[in-house]
């Protein structure tokens, strides 16, 4: 854990595909002592953002540091500093999980004995313990992404980065993840998620840090980026796709459409009176309704109103495959 001030900052971060600009003059920064995440779409930055902090990806203009270290002059100490499991899982499976962290110890320069409680120690702090000595082909999909987390943190990284952690998984798989990744941080491990999962920001981060299109939204506690809202919202799901449009219209300019879902979400500050206002002036348009609601902002409702669309919406911004 880093002892103070940025564990993260970015400064006018542009990154070129051709002629895609994934980065597009980014300013972003993420306080020490936290799991700080990053939203977004797919395509809207987020992997070529991880991957540059990883030294993975060169960016064109502006600076980076991570730990107070140059990420351009100086990559080979952010690599050390770093620990990165990306997307799926990167284990051996025809070995246990105890010799996949040892390898992976030996290969961070530890000689075979440290490297041994180095495993120990990273089994137990994962909840893995009883599994250690079983062959990964056996593992959960969930117990395999947590056995990746514990390959990036044999070499005592100063900072944990995560991007898509819980890509494919079930439910449950989802859920262990998530608790172990809670589990670290509480221990005081740094951690950068990259995330299209609003639920997932939400329990997990301290901070979150909106993307698209290469660059910063907003950014704030989940509280904080929901009171910006300062509304209710009034939530429409309508019989027919096709009158999305029409029932945005009938609703107003603020209303936001989410095609995906196929309602419409409106904020208010009238609270009952303007809910049976909506209903009537839907009505009036002959506009059949699902469903609707009056109830409090979320970090969906954040999302659309800033950048107009969900996060599962793909972006054209990132010529990287990003997620």
């Amino acid at each position: 854990m880093l002892a103070m001030g940025y564990m993260i900052e970015a400064r006018g971060l542009v990154k070129r595909f051709g002629d895609v600009e994934a980065l597009a003059g980014l300013d972003l920064t993420a306080e020490a002592g936290q799991v700080f995440a990053i939203l977004g779409p797919n395509g809207a930055g987020k992997t070529t953002f991880i991957r540059a902090i990883a030294t993975l990806t060169k960016f064109d203009e502006g600076t980076l540091t991570v730990a107070g270290i140059d990420v351009a002059k100086h990559p080979k100490q952010v690599r050390r500093a770093i620990g990165l499991a990306g997307q799926y899982a990167a284990v051996e499976p025809a070995m246990t999980g105890r010799e996949n962290l040892r390898m992976v110890a030996r290969l961070f320069g530890h000689d075979a004995k440290t490297a041994d409680r180095a495993a120990g120690i990273v089994l137990e702090q994962l909840g893995l313990t009883d599994a250690g000595d079983r062959l990964v082909r056996t593992y959960s999909g969930g117990m395999q992404r947590r056995l990746d987390l514990g390959a990036s943190l044999v070499g005592a990284p100063k900072l944990l980065l995560l991007d898509e952690p819980t890509t494919g998984l079930d439910p449950r798989s989802r859920n262990e993840l998530w608790l172990a990744i809670e589990d670290l941080a509480a221990t005081g491990t740094d951690v950068i998620l990259t995330t299209q999962y609003l639920d997932e920001a939400d329990r997990l981060a301290g901070t979150i840090a909106i993307i698209d299109h290469g660059k910063l939204v907003a950014s704030g506690t989940s509280d904080e980026l929901k009171s910006r809202l300062g509304r209710d919202v009034i939530d429409i799901k309508v019989s027919d796709s096709e009158n999305l449009a029409r029932a945005a219209t009938a609703l107003g300019s603020e209303a936001v459409v989410d095609k995906g879902a196929c309602r419409v979400s409106l904020p208010v500050t009238g609270g009952p009176d303007e809910l049976v206002a909506a209903v009537q002036a839907l009505g009036e348009a002959d506009i059949a309704l699902e469903d609707i609601a009056l109830r409090r902002p979320t970090l969906d409702d954040v999302f659309l109103t800033l950048t107009g669309h969900t996060t599962q919406t793909p972006t054209d911004s990132d010529g990287e495959q990003d997620a």
